[in-house]
């Protein structure tokens, strides 16, 4: 039977910064992946390569779908894995060096003119990413249940993941529009493909050597199939409406980032537009991601969570206003998006590992790694049914997809749809999230509770 790290056995002193800092660069390839594919593909296969919106929106969204099969039977490989170095850590490198060259050659496919051809190698490549993809993440958001069992500290923890993550974001998110747009034609996205998979690399190298001190323990993998694996997590109440909560917002926020070259490039109508654009989505997460912390550890995770919530759905409301509104006023809003966006990201990021580890705590089995991989399968469809849902408003709209070297002008319809998808669609569904947050219970007395049952 194998062994694995115990929230118990892990301790609940506090962690020190260097793991901390190790651990959050995790998010500069998680980041990048889950950012530069929801903001470029779509805009690539419509644009570049001239696919109708909703095959565009399939291809985009069959990938992240297949992570939604494969990311529990991930994390229940993890859970069983055997190594020195623990279960997680080995699955970083090894999947994380694949996740990057598979993602450089999804944009590097060659002019073949066909378009079938060349959707086809877009579709290829884009699978075997999410695949390594699976591989990574699940292993890394497995670790913060594992190497601390306090319940502050996964907050602090989160904090550093949260605010890297933004800083990835920001910039990949950023720098990826610029850098195609620096370049003529499909040689822009060459390159941009090019530069965020090293930064993938990156981000993967520095997770795997800045954990290599964090705590490791043991606790005895989970017992029966994987199928009974599942059964088990879908009876854990709170796992189950934390998860329901953030698929909906992972699926608001994947509405969202496939608007913002849309939106930028149609409706605001000014050049380079997509760039400040994406800035002001997620600035405001760069610089208040602490803050967001420190107001969790006084009101209470779940609290700031609905916060958050409420201020993200308010800003994408007000950005509406794009339809007949000044540029700044639209990039205001979306600023309010990201200041909503921090605190969405941190509170949900540090209740997961409470859920997973009580489960931990209480039955003495590892079951975090199947819980991770629920929860990440849930996030990856959120994230994938967000541009294909956008993409078949883009078909309502009666969007016309065209090559670039093609001028098209797109009808008022197609500028509605656009600029619905971006506002109100996403805030409805962060606001119906909610629904399913308010029963929620678990707080820093009964993950204590818990954690004092473990057995010895």
């Amino acid at each position: 039977m194998s062994h694995h790290p115990s929230p118990a056995s892990a301790g609940a002193n506090t962690l020190p910064r260097s793991v901390r800092i190790g651990y959050g660069s995790g998010s500069v390839a998680t980041g990048a992946f889950g950012t530069v594919p929801g903001l470029m593909l779509l805009p690539f296969l419509t644009d570049e390569l001239g696919i109708a919106a909703v095959l565009a929106g399939v291809i985009v969204f069959l990938p992240k779908f297949w992570d939604v099969v494969l990311n529990p039977i991930a994390g229940r490989i993890s859970d069983r894995s055997l190594d020195p170095a623990g279960p997680r850590r080995p699955w970083l490198i090894r999947a994380g060096v694949m996740l990057a060259g598979a993602f450089a050659l999804i944009f590097a496919g060659p002019e073949m003119d066909n378009r079938a051809l060349e959707a086809g190698w877009v579709l290829v490549f884009f699978l075997l990413a999410a695949t390594a993809y699976a591989f990574f993440q699940v292993p890394y958001v497995s670790m913060p249940a594992e190497i601390t069992s306090s319940y502050d500290e996964r907050t602090r923890l989160m904090t550093w993941r949260v605010a890297i993550l933004a800083l990835t974001i920001m910039v990949a998110g950023a720098s990826a529009p610029a850098i195609r747009n620096a370049f003529d034609g499909r040689d822009g996205y060459r390159v941009m493909g090019v530069v965020m998979a090293l930064i993938i690399l990156a981000g993967v190298l520095s997770a795997w050597w800045g954990t290599r001190n964090a705590p490791v323990g043991t606790v005895q993998a989970g017992s029966g199939t994987l199928v009974d694996q599942l059964k088990v997590v879908a009876r854990a109440r709170d796992f189950r409406l934390l998860l329901t909560t953030f698929v909906l917002q992972a699926l608001a926020t994947g509405c969202m980032l496939a608007g913002v070259d849309y939106l930028a490039e149609d409706v605001i109508g000014k050049a380079g537009a997509a760039t400040p654009l994406f800035v002001c989505f997620v600035g405001p997460a760069l610089l208040l991601t602490p803050a967001w912390a420190a107001l969790g550890t006084r009101i209470g995770k779940r609290a700031g969570y609905v916060l958050s919530s409420l201020v993200l759905a308010t800003g994408a409301l007000l950005a509406l206003s794009a339809l007949w509104a000044p540029a700044w006023v639209v990039f205001a809003a979306t600023a309010l998006v990201g200041l909503g966006y921090a605190g969405c990201q941190v509170f949900p990021m540090a209740m997961l590992p409470d859920a997973a580890a009580i489960d931990s705590a209480r039955t003495g089995e590892n079951r975090i790694g199947v819980y991770t991989g629920v929860w990440t399968a849930g996030e990856t469809l959120g994230m994938a049914l967000g541009p294909a849902v956008f993409a078949v408003l883009l078909a309502i709209g009666g969007y016309v997809s065209s090559r670039s070297s093609e001028a098209v002008v797109q009808p008022d319809s197609a500028l509605t749809a656009i600029t619905l998808g971006f506002s109100v669609l996403p805030a409805a569904l962060v606001l119906l999230s909610l629904l399913a947050l308010r029963a929620y219970r678990l707080d820093a007395a009964e993950v204590a509770a818990a954690e004092v049952e473990v057995p010895r």
